[in-house]
């Protein structure tokens, strides 16, 4: 009961954001239907894993929150999605597992995710569709469905482990009640090759992590780097964020509130300045360039 409150809590404030929300509430034309594609092929995340033929954690989680923004969710893990018409939606939101090539692959004989692959057509439609205007919001492993669009590349994890994560854009819609930092549990990626132009909203800082592990080490030893974020790629609004591979992540007001305010902004219903600002909040992010 107090989770609803609070779900319904950061609905009405984001329904409360002046003058660009109400533009997109206004617009009768606008599409309000979001497509949560998650097809796995290097890993399957318990989050997104489907038992009994009933929508996934996450995919459920996602139905919740977009319906706070009055939005609906068409969830599918079937590549072939991409091959038609994109237009019914308002946006695209991706938890796939593997890079464009890898999500070309046939369907896995090992029935590891079972799903027909993405199309070259298909992803080429989606990139269009994106420079041309379409918002995407990518989470945790979904960043590579996009790489260019999203703004960087992931060189993998180590152990699952408590990090402390700045807010550095304390103003962008979602992050205006996390205070400066927060801590939490998580498979954090190690992010690296930041496109210039993010607007970088939270920056996970190592230190304090432990870097005893050969994993743990190569992941974590560095620089302070973004975790989350929002950029244009040509047209079209790209919020990405690192945070979204446990199940009690997906359930925390702090996960909801980061993915509330990213949808809101993709989709054009607040407004948020996202001046580059990579080299003031994380100057020595992508001096780590390990692969």
């Amino acid at each position: 009961m107090e989770r609803r409150r609070m779900l319904q809590s950061l609905g009405a404030a984001l329904l409360g954001w002046p003058t660009a929300a109400r533009c997109g509430w206004a617009d009768e034309k606008s599409p309000s239907k979001l497509l949560f594609f998650s097809r796995s092929v290097l890993f399957e995340h318990s989050v997104v894993r489907r038992e009994g033929g009933q929508l996934s954690f996450a995919e459920k989680a996602l139905v919740e929150m977009a319906r706070q923004i009055d939005c609906t969710v068409d969830c599918t893990k079937d590549g072939r999605i991409f091959d038609g018409d994109l237009d019914a939606y308002a946006a695209v939101v991706s938890y796939t597992c593997g890079r464009p090539a890898d999500l070309r692959k046939p369907i896995e004989a090992d029935g590891r995710d079972g799903n027909h692959p993405l199309s070259e057509a298909g992803w080429k439609n989606l990139d269009r569709a994106v420079r041309g205007g379409k918002p995407f919001l990518a989470i945790h492993p979904g960043i590579w469905l996009l790489p260019e669009a999203s703004g960087a590349d992931c060189l993998g994890h180590g152990s699952q482990q408590v990090a402390r994560i700045e807010v550095v854009s304390p103003r962008f819609p979602g992050a205006e009640k996390l205070g400066g930092s927060f801590s939490m549990l998580e498979e954090w990626f190690s992010l690296m090759h930041f496109a210039d132009d993010l607007h970088v909203i939270l920056v996970q800082d190592c230190a304090g992590m432990d870097t005893s592990g050969a994993a743990d080490r190569r992941c974590y030893d560095r620089p302070p780097f973004p975790c989350t974020w929002a950029r244009m790629h040509g047209k079209g609004r790209v919020f990405y964020t690192s945070l979204g591979h446990r199940e009690d992540v997906w359930s925390s007001a702090i996960f909801e509130q980061i993915v509330l305010g990213g949808l809101s902004w993709v989709l054009g219903r607040v407004e948020a300045h996202i001046t580059p600002n990579l080299h003031q909040v994380a100057p020595r992010a992508n001096e780590f360039m390990k692969a």
